[in-house]
């Protein structure tokens, strides 16, 4: 397959090589407008809007990843395969497992524990760990320090489940993971199998435990500091 996709009617060359991925495609559309400079729409296939501009003179896109492992899955491999992306930065939320984070706060995925059956795909003789690009974490970690945002970096756990019946986040809380949320394990495999780069960065909008939920002003706010990390990153 070549571009464009049945999900993605963007041209080879519409796309830059870092691509910045919520999972709202309405949140890609406001990121563009807000941070990108001449910023043009290249992709409206099933709503998942797509946009590149410039940020500090750099080409940059931003594009919805839809929700959950199959659909970040989708999205990702045809950046990576067919239109020549070299590194995905997944900006989301996230539930908070480790009791000492707080809302706002930000999650540097370093790896992903997950609910999913993803990897079968692959025909792995054994379980395999997806893990974040080790320079992006390190650089994203080292912007927090000088930036003086609240952070923590660690395992999370990718869920294929919002509804969770299975009463499990005690167990991964025991097992020292940090949030709940929805795509990066995906994201982690794919760019391993394409030979890419890609970091998830989560911003804590709720505790399960105890049923607190992100004020929309102390949202609005926490977004932007994981913004302006995948900003600096992109740069």
């Amino acid at each position: 397959m070549s571009a464009p996709t049945p999900h993605n009617n963007a041209k080879p060359d519409d796309i830059a090589k870092t691509v910045l991925m919520p999972g709202d495609p309405l949140r890609a559309k406001l990121l563009a407008e807000t941070y990108l400079q001449d910023a043009v729409c290249y992709n409206q296939v099933r709503g998942m809007l797509g946009f590149t501009g410039k940020y500090q003179g750099i080409p940059v896109s931003v594009q919805g990843s839809g929700m959950g492992m199959p659909s970040m899955g989708i999205y990702s491999h045809e950046l990576f395969h067919f239109y020549g992306v070299d590194t995905i930065i997944r900006i989301g939320s996230a539930g908070a497992i480790d009791p000492s984070l707080k809302i706002g706060d930000i999650v540097i995925a370093v790896s992903s524990c997950t609910t999913s059956s993803y990897s079968a795909q692959y025909h792995l003789p054994g379980s395999f760990a997806p893990t974040a690009s080790f320079s992006l974490a390190c650089r994203a970690a080292a912007i927090c320090e000088e930036k003086g945002f609240r952070y923590k970096a660690g395992t999370v756990l990718t869920s294929d489940w919002f509804y969770d019946e299975s009463q499990g986040l005690p167990e991964w809380q025991k097992m020292g993971v940090l949030a709940v949320e929805m795509e990066s394990a995906a994201l982690y495999m794919e760019a391993a199998r394409a030979g890419k780069q890609a970091l998830c960065l989560l911003t804590i909008s709720d505790n399960p435990f105890t049923g607190e939920a992100v004020p929309a002003e102390v949202r609005q706010n926490a977004f932007t500091q994981m913004m302006e990390v995948a900003l600096s990153l992109a740069k």
